[in-house]
């Protein structure tokens, strides 16, 4: 277990360095946040005006289920595109280069119709499966489960294999699926020892920013704002750093995948042995 945290701390170390090197990166995620706050403020409230998103799936009429991809739709092209975005970028960096916030958004809208094909066929399984989820009983929701736990395996690749080939979504999926036979012992010990370590950081961060909470409750009002204000910020930057680091970690593992080597950063990480150790 212990060597096991360390790989996976070094995972994240080593997708940081790059961060650190080239901080654009960290310029997507949060371009991505802000999109989604313009889609909930578009979309989601007035959902929520007349009836909340559960009206949605209420009934299996055409209109409902209209909305409900259309939702579906824009979201999953919104975290898709700025995906890209940052994976693109990433392999900038993994091949030699110093990669700028042009560049990925460059790369992001020179695939935007297999973006959006991809975000069609995403919305499709995400609205069956929630449907699924949401209908059934406990066995369909552990099915649903499973089907989406797979979807996301066979998927993991998908976005850079959009932004670095010439081929269509459904292409995309195949060849993200065949590169899963070869990498599956990568990408599931990656992702879940990268979310481990993210895990236990985020554990001892949140301690410390409830006993800072604490503290400054004690000060009056005047304490506690500046206090809440700056772990906000605080928090906001953890959740857009960790998304960042799992992106390079994906394109890393692309990389991987297709030459034997994860590239520029990772040149002390054996990524055979982070699937041996997951």
């Amino acid at each position: 277990m212990q060597r096991t945290f360390e790989n996976s701390w070094n995972l994240v170390q080593a997708s940081a360095r790059i961060l650190n090197e080239d901080r654009a990166l960290l310029l997507f995620p949060l371009m991505s946040a802000l999109a989604f706050v313009a889609l909930f403020v578009a979309i989601i409230v007035p959902t929520f005006l007349v009836g909340g998103p559960e009206s949605l799936f209420a009934e299996a009429k055409a209109v409902g289920l209209a909305l409900a991809f259309v939702f579906y739709l824009v979201q999953f092209f919104v975290a898709f595109y700025f995906n890209a975005a940052l994976v693109g970028a990433a392999l900038i960096h993994l091949d030699g280069g110093r990669p700028t916030l042009a560049d990925g958004l460059r790369i992001a809208s020179d695939h935007v119709r297999p973006i959006l094909g991809y975000a069609a066929i995403a919305a499709t399984v995400g609205l069956f499966l929630n449907n699924a989820g949401r209908r059934g009983q406990t066995g369909g929701r552990i099915v649903s489960g499973v089907l989406g736990t797979a979807w996301n395996l066979a998927t993991f690749l998908a976005v850079p294999v959009l932004v670095t080939r010439d081929v269509g979504p459904v292409d995309a999926l195949k060849e993200s699926a065949r590169l899963l036979k070869g990498t599956w012992g990568e990408q599931i010990s990656g992702v879940l020892g990268m979310g481990l370590a993210f895990g236990v950081l985020a554990g001892v961060l949140g301690a410390f920013s409830v006993g800072l909470v604490v503290v400054a409750a004690g000060l009056g009002p005047f304490g506690l704002v500046p206090v809440l204000v700056v772990l906000g910020a605080f928090w906001v930057l953890f959740a857009l750093a960790t998304t960042a680091l799992q992106g390079i970690y994906r394109a890393a593992v692309y990389r991987y995948a297709l030459t034997g080597e994860a590239g520029v950063g990772f040149e002390t990480i054996s990524m055979r042995e982070v699937a041996e150790l997951g």
